[in-house]
């Protein structure tokens, strides 16, 4: 419909499909994501559980010819940690907007990570570049409308990895993943920007992937604020322009 008059075209959507993903042949979650770096996805996914803690704790995986289930092998005290992650969650379909579900109580929701102690600065024009860079990367959004990115970025602005995806904590778990699998961690000299909010969930992948800073478009929410506070996370929102809002630990930003 443009201005009151119907006419028939075709339109792009963004896809959004279910993938398993398995721990040695046994269920473990179903996310809705877009289809494309679901092995990065799996590692960082497994990364923000507590699942995994590097690479070398990942022996293997193997994805489904149709692409709609990935089966991971762990290794080492990841197989252990395993069992009590098991003991936390319950077995469900995670849609492309859920990043914390399957969780059954309010203490498996806690953060058992370090405090982020990392004492560089970055100007502040280099943040304010930021989202434009991590923009200049989302293709499908600009055939579909439809989906969200995230990238990690070096000091020096080297756009390290980025993904789309119509899940926002998708996309930071592909980057994420994307790195871990590369033995990467941890990121303490890394940005995370991302093209939408800063939610709870965002804030706590970056921190267990120890990177001390997480740029947002959009705004966050007080619970996002409140853990990157106490784990010394730097959180920038509404960076837009020239123009941005620092809402923890601004002495990261010159």
């Amino acid at each position: 419909m443009r201005d009151g008059q119907r006419s028939r075209a075709e339109d792009r959507a963004a896809t959004e499909a279910p993938l398993a993903i398995r721990l040695h042949g046994q269920p473990f979650v179903i996310t809705m994501r877009t289809p494309g770096a679901d092995r990065d996805l799996a590692a960082g996914f497994l990364l923000s559980e507590q699942v995994v803690r590097g690479a070398d704790e990942i022996a293997g995986m193997a994805q489904a010819d149709d692409e709609s289930a990935i089966d991971v092998t762990l290794r080492g005290e990841a197989v252990g940690r395993l069992e009590a992650r098991l003991a936390e969650r319950r077995h469900v379909t995670a849609s492309s907007a859920c990043g914390v579900c399957g969780r059954q109580t309010l203490d498996a929701l806690d953060t058992p990570a370090p405090p982020l102690t990392a004492t560089w600065t970055l100007p502040a024009t280099a943040i304010s570049r930021l989202p434009e860079q991590l923009r200049s990367q989302q293709s499908v959004f600009d055939q579909t409308g439809g989906l969200h990115a995230a990238g990690v970025f070096g000091l020096d602005g080297t756009l390290l990895a980025s993904a789309e995806d119509v899940g926002r904590h998708n996309a930071v778990d592909k980057v994420i993943g994307h790195l871990v699998l590369r033995a990467a961690l941890p990121l303490s000299s890394q940005v995370l920007c991302v093209s939408g909010r800063a939610s709870f969930e965002l804030v706590q992948k970056a921190i267990f992937a120890g990177i001390p800073m997480l740029v947002a478009v959009s705004a966050p929410s007080t619970l996002a604020i409140d853990l990157a506070h106490r784990h010394g996370l730097t959180l920038a929102g509404f960076v837009r322009g020239a123009a941005f809002n620092l809402y923890t630990h601004p002495h990261r930003v010159a």
